[in-house]
């Protein structure tokens, strides 16, 4: 966006913005949010503090200590956001969409960088990732949260994690740990989502996908083809094994019970899912035209982390028909009546992420991060967020 566009725009910025000075207790604080938006929104090629404090007038180091250093609360911009979404968006078919990113980056000293594998590169490199939690709804997509991964290596060096100001509590967790924070804060927040999806890095643990169950959440989990369960639900006892001892006190699989079996051994040998034809659904118009899946469909028990079945799940199949060898399983936390046209809307919308983090590191600079601070790192990513969501529908020359 041009110097020109911003001036237009600037009344309607500096409106919404001031919905965040509570945010700040020093009015020349405060002063600094709107510069560093406007930077975001300019057409600089890199929009890090320095070429964007350049093109504003303002010594560089201001901006750094902005968004290190200056005493301001960047968790209740994150409640604010979170609760303006709420207010603005809330609907019967909102979807809460889970997913990672990675920002390839130089040097060891940016927090929680190391060697792992980077999508935006493709391959193991040199970066960091965060995860985040977007909201959805019909057209409208946005980042509402997002947190650190950070790896055992920093993890287990404390002083490394000083010298990034990264707090003394903060260690090492799955992924799936940090993306339920992010569900169970956005839901105090006042945010509700009808759905949930996220991909099989997510699906994988069934731990996870109890968690959402325990917490009443409806999901759709893109799962590994080594996803194991069963067709028809196997009995439970809790009779002890042998006539003399203690009853058991966990219930335990009957003797004699059908096995397990991953669902990629489900499609090609239980007769419910291989002998049903499969039927095509259209998914959704895409810019090259319809998207169309062919589907399989069955009620499904998964196995859960203590190796028993637990409460009823839909197991869909998708294969893709312009390339037949792509196929993809999803299990489904949803009432039985659901069907496989909602369950398949809901598990392809996950562009919509992609398609934030695509906005985001292209028109505003996600990315460009180049500070040594965890605080620094985390205000960054919510003043870029703040920014995707009031501008995605205001400003359409920004995203095209």
């Amino acid at each position: 966006m041009d110097a020109n566009q911003i001036r237009s725009l600037r009344p309607e910025l500096r409106k919404f913005l001031q919905r965040f000075d509570e945010c700040f207790g020093r009015s020349d604080t405060r002063g600094h949010l709107s510069v560093y938006v406007e930077g975001q929104l300019s057409d600089l090629p890199r929009k890090s503090c320095e070429p964007i404090a350049d093109a504003q007038g303002v010594p560089p180091r201001t901006l750094q200590q902005f968004l290190s250093l200056l005493a301001w609360d960047h968790g209740l911009m994150k409640t604010k956001l979170q609760r303006l979404v709420a207010e603005e968006h809330a609907s019967v078919h909102s979807i809460g969409l889970i997913d990672e990113t990675a920002c390839p980056k130089k040097g060891e000293k940016t927090p929680g960088v190391q060697r792992q594998w980077c999508g935006a590169t493709g391959k193991q490199d040199n970066c960091l990732v965060t995860v985040h939690l977007g909201y959805a709804v019909d057209d409208f997509h946005c980042l509402i949260d997002s947190e650190l991964f950070l790896p055992e290596s920093w993890s287990n060096d404390r002083p490394r994690c000083q010298r990034a100001a990264i707090p003394d509590d903060m260690l090492h967790r799955p992924k799936t740990d940090i993306a339920l924070e992010l569900y169970d804060r956005a839901r105090s927040n006042g945010i509700s989502f009808a759905w949930l999806t996220f991909d099989e890095g997510y699906g994988k643990s069934p731990a996870f996908l109890d968690a959402l169950r325990t917490r009443g959440q409806n999901f759709v989990a893109e799962v590994p083809v080594t996803c194991t369960g069963w067709i028809e639900k196997p009995r439970l006892t809790t009779r002890r094994r042998k006539r003399s001892g203690r009853p058991a006190k966990q219930p335990r699989l009957v003797q004699g019970s059908p096995r397990f079996r991953a669902v990629r051994e489900m499609l090609e040998q239980e007769p419910p899912l291989r002998d049903q034809p499969w039927r095509a659904w259209r998914v959704k118009d895409g810019a090259k035209g319809p998207m169309v899946w062919e589907v399989k469909h069955v009620w499904f028990y998964p196995r859960g982390a203590d190796g028993l079945p637990q409460e009823g799940a839909h197991l869909i199949v998708a294969r893709s028909v312009l390339e037949p060898t792509t196929i993809k399983f999803f299990v489904a936390h949803a009432p039985r009546e659901a069907t496989p046209g909602v369950l398949l809307k809901v598990a392809f919308s996950r562009w919509q992420v992609e398609r934030c983090f695509e906005d985001e590191k292209t028109e505003l600079g996600f990315d460009h991060f180049e500070g040594r601070s965890y605080v620094g790192l985390m205000r960054h990513q919510t003043i870029t967020a703040l920014v995707l969501q009031r501008y995605l529908s205001i400003v359409p020359l920004a995203f095209g």
